[in-house]
């Protein structure tokens, strides 16, 4: 048993999480073994995502406390909250990966930049490419202009050089 000091260290911890992350996911873990939790822990911990077994009445105290009441609907039966601290999509994609391989993993919803979303928003967010993948996206859509105005530029120059070869080629034939 906890403690009440131990009580209101756990509600602090999971409050200010609440209030910082980007991304909070909570998940109903029951029917998952001891070595699929193990894989599920190390993958979060692989993608910089923080993964605790959380118990109801605690988390709805730190849901009230961090104004995020709606929270509440979410926490029935055994949940496990993954937090996103730097990257929101990160801990979505791992606990959807997951959740396709294990059929009893079932993710309930969560808390995305401070909105509370059900499952269909989670999905939506792990479908989401990585942020290097997008800023990558973003530069190549800046740098194709460039690119072909490039190549608009180079090709009247192409041309002449084919014309002059051949010409070339037609007096060293003669």
């Amino acid at each position: 048993m906890f403690t009440l000091e131990k009580k209101k260290e756990i509600v602090a911890e999971l409050e200010q999480k609440l209030k910082s992350s980007k991304a909070a996911i909570l998940a109903d873990y029951r029917g998952i073994k001891v070595e699929e939790a193990t894989d599920l822990r190390r993958a979060c911990r692989d993608a910089g995502v923080e993964y605790k077994v959380v118990k109801n009445t605690l988390t709805q105290i730190a849901a009230e406390n961090s104004g995020f009441p709606e929270l509440n609907e979410l926490l029935t039966g055994p949940t496990a909250i993954a937090f996103g601290l730097e990257d929101p999509v990160a801990p979505a994609k791992v606990l959807m990966d997951f959740a396709k391989k294990n059929k009893n993993f079932e993710i309930k919803g969560g808390l995305i930049e401070g909105k509370v979303v059900g499952f269909a928003g989670v999905k939506t967010l792990a479908d989401l490419p990585s942020r290097e993948v997008l800023l990558s996206q973003v530069l190549a859509g800046f740098n194709a202009p460039l690119t072909n105005l490039c190549s608009v530029l180079q090709g009247p120059m192409r041309k002449l050089v084919y014309a002059l070869r051949a010409v070339q080629e037609q007096k060293e034939a003669s």
